[in-house]
């Protein structure tokens, strides 16, 4: 008898199906509610056409304002249902139909950016870049990872202020404004 002819399965990505099971209620509210420090990041997603994606997911993970990792106790999610109401350093966020995304967070302390996890279609593995919040030495000299890049590179990791408490950071996949993403070796 000849072997059973094999027939290829076609290609799988990564989704979108994490936008049904990822994000949770309050996953853009990092900073406690009411504090007077609270900085609003916001932005777009955009593919390498420059169109919005519209089912994203950003893990945002950051140190407290005096430069603690531990982040409150228990569960990253918020609220009396957790158990606490306190800072916790995590939060994530979908993009919406038109790939706009908001966190409410405190400036975080010690390094000055927000580390982020980005998860969308068509990406076999997630990315990974750093925000940096304003005010930043543009110049790059304050942060290795920033000097060690070209000023056209550098400004696609730093948000842009749009108000006293609140800043702009765009990222885009692809194409002539692409963000630096970071790679990371596995041992």
């Amino acid at each position: 008898m000849p072997p059973p002819t094999l027939v290829a399965t076609p290609p799988q990505t990564i989704g979108p199906y994490f936008g049904h099971a990822l994000p949770f209620a309050g996953g853009a509210d990092i900073a406690p509610d009411g504090h007077p420090d609270t900085v609003t990041v916001h932005g777009h997603l955009y593919d390498g056409e420059g169109a919005p994606v519209p089912d994203g997911l950003l893990e945002i993970w950051q140190p407290a304002p005096d430069g603690t990792r531990t982040g409150a106790p228990g569960s990253r999610r918020r609220g009396p249902a957790a158990g606490h109401s306190g800072f916790t350093g995590f939060g994530r966020v979908a993009t919406d139909a038109r790939g706009r995304w908001a966190v409410r967070t405190l400036p975080p302390g010690g390094v000055g950016y927000l580390s982020l996890c980005l998860f969308a279609r068509g990406l076999p593995n997630h990315l990974r870049t750093r925000l940096y919040v304003p005010p930043v030495q543009d110049d790059g000299t304050a942060d290795p990872l920033l000097s060690s890049l070209p000023p056209d590179r550098r400004r696609t990791m730093i948000a842009v202020a749009t108000g006293p408490h609140s800043c702009r950071f765009d990222i885009h996949l692809q194409g002539p404004e692409e963000t630096v993403f970071l790679e990371f070796d596995h041992p």
